[in-house]
């Protein structure tokens, strides 16, 4: 494909006839961006957010992409701190998530700065060909991966029916493409009795602890006969005031966790008796809340991901292909819907675990630095790729499996 770059601020006319010329371009154009990518980086970095809270995190990423000359969509998320940023008007749409929220305590323990950095990097890197390329670089704010899942707010509400293909990179300690998620949901659990004097009027009582004691049983009994790879974990969040009266409450949260979103219908299905066994035996009422979204498996496209894996080549890094699921993310519900990827960019971090104070503490670090600059390039890269193979392109625009 050939085709002449607007001339504006960029310079004189680009002329892109091969996939070296679209590196060279990206590559420049992240080189030219470099500072604002990683004080974006640093910044995010040093000032964590909860999930929801991330208005200062918005704040600056949309900074720089004004900068950049996106535009912001008419109609925006409800979520205060979501948002729909795009520039260019092509038929394939290529939308960067943009994820910013950090953990209680330990900030930025899952690297989210890193995350946020690389998508705005790749959508500035693509703006520089998306004309010649006919491609609509969309940036959309995702909130609150970690708890309740932004992504899936987005599906709903529709921001997600125009787009081609969905990119993202997860920081981590290694460079590996091509990994699966766990589904996963979480439910808040209240167990209501009656309370009553545990030594002079126990029997007057309707014992809530008792009926989480007994779900809890029930959970543990059931875990042999549960999907192979799930996952049940459940904490006692409130079971009782005084050992002298009778608990009329106990609190619990329930996480689940299955290799699909199909079993984890069926774990919750179980999950649900369970704890209706505690409330049926003990007499209690119960009360089952989900807490956020449920998170579906995560399905990254064979033909991105190798376009991914081979840019980064480029880059000098070695991306391992591995399809094994790892934790959980909303993004799998992003990548159920159109073909997506959500590749890990790896960085020294001496062997500390995600979700940890030590994996934070190298989230601004050289390594770190260079992980967001390679993970911008690959993205835009592996973007560029689709777009210029007539076969893929179609597939794309008809938002189809390869």
């Amino acid at each position: 494909m050939t085709a002449g770059l607007g001339t504006g601020d960029r310079g004189a006319v680009v002329v892109l006839s091969s996939q070296g010329d679209v590196h060279a371009t990206l590559d420049s154009e992240v080189q030219r961006w470099k500072p604002d990518i990683l004080d974006l980086s640093h910044a995010i970095h040093a000032d964590p957010e909860l999930g929801g809270q991330e208005f200062r995190a918005v704040k600056r990423v949309q900074r720089v992409l004004r900068k950049a000359g996106f535009t912001f969509d008419e109609t925006q998320p409800e979520q205060p701190t979501a948002f729909s940023a795009r520039f260019g008007s092509g038929q394939l749409v290529v939308a960067l998530c943009v994820e910013y929220d950090a953990l209680p305590d330990i900030g930025h323990a899952c690297g989210h700065n890193v995350n946020a950095a690389s998508a705005v990097g790749a959508a500035l890197a693509l703006t520089a060909v998306a004309e010649q390329l006919d491609i609509t670089v969309k940036v959309l704010g995702t909130p609150a991966e970690e708890t309740t899942g932004g992504k899936v707010d987005l599906i709903e509400a529709g921001f997600f029916d125009d787009v081609s293909l969905a990119m993202m990179v997860h920081a981590g300690a290694a460079d590996v493409v091509g990994g699966s998620s766990l589904a996963m949901s979480m439910w808040d659990v209240l167990f209501e009795g009656r309370p009553a004097h545990a030594a002079a009027a126990p029997s007057e009582g309707v014992n809530a602890l008792d009926a989480l004691v007994i779900a809890q049983m029930a959970i543990a009994l059931a875990r042999q006969q549960l999907p192979p790879g799930s996952i049940v974990s459940l904490i006692v969040t409130e079971g009782g005031s005084a050992v002298n009266v009778i608990p009329e409450r106990a609190r619990a949260s329930v996480e689940m966790r299955a290799p699909s979103i199909d079993q984890l219908r069926l774990i919750q299905d179980k999950i649900r008796r369970c704890l209706e066994a505690g409330a049926h035996a003990s007499g209690c009422t119960l009360s089952m809340t989900p807490k956020g979204n449920d998170y579906a498996e995560l399905r990254q496209d064979p033909y991105l991901s190798k376009a991914y894996q081979e840019a980064m080549r480029a880059r000098g890094r070695d991306v391992a292909f591995n399809a094994d699921p790892v934790a959980s993310t909303d993004m799998g519900n992003v990548s159920q819907l159109v073909p997506s990827i959500h590749p890990v960019v790896g960085y020294d971090v001496r062997g500390a675990a995600h979700h940890t104070a030590e994996f934070a503490a190298f989230g601004a670090s050289a390594g770190a630095d260079q992980a967001v600059l390679d993970g911008s390039f690959g993205m835009a890269a592996a973007a560029c790729a689709a777009a210029m193979d007539a076969e893929q392109l179609k597939r794309l625009l008809q938002k189809a499996p390869v």
